[in-house]
């Protein structure tokens, strides 16, 4: 199905096609998350407010967990830069006053949540959502680093005009 058509679906589902996901909360925020962002891609920088992703997980059905689990984890369970209390997922990054946006990779996080899911599994994913791993993976967590100044700090040989003096010895 094309990433439209399905958008379209999950927009507008037939009355008699509302379908309900058992998603586990983590995932179902992540999903809130990506689409938000897959559909407001001028937000990338200012995320969305917790009630944004609270609601739309509701609105898309995406769990059966209740609001007060669906909260916590887009406050505290599934953020990156906050302490781990007591699920580690790295999943959403904060951005300050309340708004989340998806982690990506670069993102500073606490180190307890080192080697933690970023996304769900994407076996997982529901068949409906999945233009959302293909979204994520080429367009959303692609580095924006500078692939020189990612070497920034890692030179070991003392100092640069001393290692090319070295190199250039006995070129007369």
């Amino acid at each position: 199905m094309a990433v439209n058509a399905a958008l379209e679906k999950l927009l507008n589902p037939p009355t008699t096609e509302i379908k309900s996901y058992a998603m586990k909360v983590a995932d179902a925020v992540w999903v809130a998350t990506a689409w938000l962002h897959f559909r407001n891609p001028d937000r990338a920088k200012i995320g969305f407010s917790t009630e944004e992703i609270v609601q739309n997980v509701e609105a898309l059905r995406l769990t059966q967990g209740d609001t007060k689990s669906i909260r916590q984890h887009v406050n505290q369970h599934c953020v990156a830069n906050r302490e781990p209390n007591p699920n580690r997922p790295r999943m959403l990054y904060a951005l300050g006053k309340g708004d989340r946006k998806l982690y990506k990779d670069g993102d500073n996080f606490q180190p307890a949540r080192a080697g933690s899911p970023t996304h769900p599994e994407w076996s997982e994913l529901p068949s409906e959502f999945k233009y959302l791993q293909r979204w994520y993976e080429e367009e959303w967590n692609v580095s924006s680093v500078d692939p020189l100044l990612a070497l920034a700090g890692t030179w070991t040989f003392g100092s640069a005009e001393e290692y090319l003096r070295e190199l250039r010895e006995g070129w007369d």
